[in-house]
């Protein structure tokens, strides 16, 4: 019998294992330019980490579509949300060196009621509770007071305010700007050299634009301000350095680095089973494996990572597009590696849909009513919630209320069961100066979620005219 040398054989396998592992980033960087163009994605840049290292980055498309400018290893895109992870790792920091008690009322902190007033709940906002977005608070408010939707601790609701306060506690603690707290503790630290919580406009030609769904360029998100919920604007490869401490627990306490990755709080238990919270980011379970994952949307620029902790390894990538999220399965199904459903579930209102491309395009030939009658006489199936959106909005924004309306009203008849249907006709009719019918679609969204505190807001406004 033929027999393979036992030193052969091992050096085999470790080319088999070798050309295994490049076989990942092969496939992404063969994968990914069809991706956008099916997509319509002007720009993306991503980030491969295997075994607790950044192995692999890669930039694809434009920066600007406008003029063409190619994307750099220093071309910051924003993070959007991915920014409440690294404000997460830096509670953490603060908690490990008991700066920080994640279970104090934040209140005690500052000091006063913040911008709650009077309310009791207010005692239950905690650094956890914020981290697990089960504060009680909406995402954003809708004017200058920050009302409870529910008691602190009760259920899961998404919240980008409680980060924002979350941030004012450590800045008081630290006597430091929220911006340059997380330049000393987290970027300089990493060496993250592209990184920043602020938008620099002494580099503004490497900030990446936003593009709407149609890719066509929107505009540069050059907002001053600092925010601990979404502003960091940053590179993929910073990311992944960022991420790869994060899985390796870098100056972490290591009980809270477990129960960063311990859930917390369940989002959906009958829609998304496998999907949990844990401190500052989303858990996704399946069978092969738990994973660690947050996206970030800020309209016309989105992101993603996905990362195992136990293997180290994972994925994040950013986009200058409104439609950044749409190729997340399939990008997912090469890296990490195994299944996140709940992942793919949770962003799949990102998905591009080709059809709405020809119906905007019947839109500004036909005009609304027109486009959307033939639209719907024609169609095999309907466009997605979001997707209508999408382009209702960009009617609204250009003035073409008629238009806006009646893809809003089409929404509305084909998701009726949706309270953002009708709150997205009642903007549309109230833009249009139709106050009676904005204040009937608001009262029915208040009806459908009274909870929204939009509706509450623009129906106060509306009546009080």
């Amino acid at each position: 019998m033929f027999r393979i040398p036992l030193i052969t054989l091992c050096c085999c396998l470790a080319a088999l294992a070798t050309q295994a592992q490049s076989s990942v980033p092969a496939q992404l960087a063969a994968r990914i330019p069809a991706l956008m163009q099916r997509d319509r994605i002007p720009g993306l840049t991503i980030a491969y980490i295997e075994n607790g290292r950044p192995v692999w980055t890669q930039h694809f498309g434009v920066a600007n579509n406008s003029n063409g400018a190619h994307i750099t290893d220093s071309s910051r895109f924003e993070a959007a949300s991915l920014t409440k992870v690294v404000t997460a790792y830096m509670a953490l920091l603060m908690a490990g060196s008991h700066q920080l008690d994640l279970d104090k009322p934040l209140s005690e902190y500052l000091g006063n009621t913040y911008d709650v007033g009077n309310d009791p709940r207010l005692a239950g906002v905690t650094a956890r509770r914020t981290l697990t977005h089960t504060a009680g608070f909406p995402n954003w408010r809708s004017d200058s007071l920050l009302r409870f939707l529910f008691t602190p601790g009760e259920k899961f609701q998404y919240s980008g305010e409680g980060f924002v306060m979350l941030a004012k506690v450590m800045e008081k603690l630290t006597g430091k700007k929220y911006a340059e707290l997380a330049k000393d503790s987290v970027f300089i630290p990493l060496g993250m050299h592209h990184s920043s919580m602020t938008f620099d406009s002494t580099l503004r030609a490497l900030h990446v634009p936003r593009h709407n769904w149609l890719g066509n360029t929107a505009y540069s998100a050059d907002y001053p301000n600092q925010n601990a919920a979404a502003s960091l604007r940053t590179t993929a490869a910073d990311y992944a350095i960022f991420l790869s401490a994060l899985m390796a627990g870098n100056r972490l306490d290591p009980e809270l680095h477990r129960e960063m990755f311990t859930p917390h709080a369940y989002p959906d238990m009958e829609k998304m089973p496998g999907v949990a919270w844990g401190l500052g980011v989303g858990l996704d379970s399946s069978a092969t494996g738990r994973y660690a994952w947050h996206w970030g949307d800020q309209g016309d620029s989105r992101a993603l990572f996905v990362i195992d902790p136990a293997k180290r390894n994972g994925i994040v990538y950013f986009t200058n597009s409104a439609n950044g999220l749409s190729p997340a399965a399939d990008i997912l199904a090469i890296a990490p590696g195994g299944r996140q459903d709940g992942v793919v579930k949770w962003v799949a209102y990102g998905k591009f849909d080709g059809q709405a491309e020809a119906v905007t395009r019947s839109i500004h030939q036909l005009g609304g009513e027109k486009a959307i009658q033939q639209h719907v006489a024609a169609r095999k199936q309907k466009i997605g919630e979001d997707q209508m959106n999408m382009i209702g909005y960009e009617l609204l924004r250009n003035k073409r209320y008629a238009d806006a309306i009646a893809v809003f009203k089409q929404n509305a008849a084909d998701y009726p069961a949706s309270a953002n249907v009708w709150d997205s006709l009642a903007e549309g009719y109230m833009e249009n100066g139709d106050k009676a019918q904005a204040i009937a679609n608001y009262e029915k969204t208040l009806r459908m979620k009274p909870d929204n505190p939009n509706a509450v807001e623009m129906l106060k406004k509306l009546r009080d005219k």
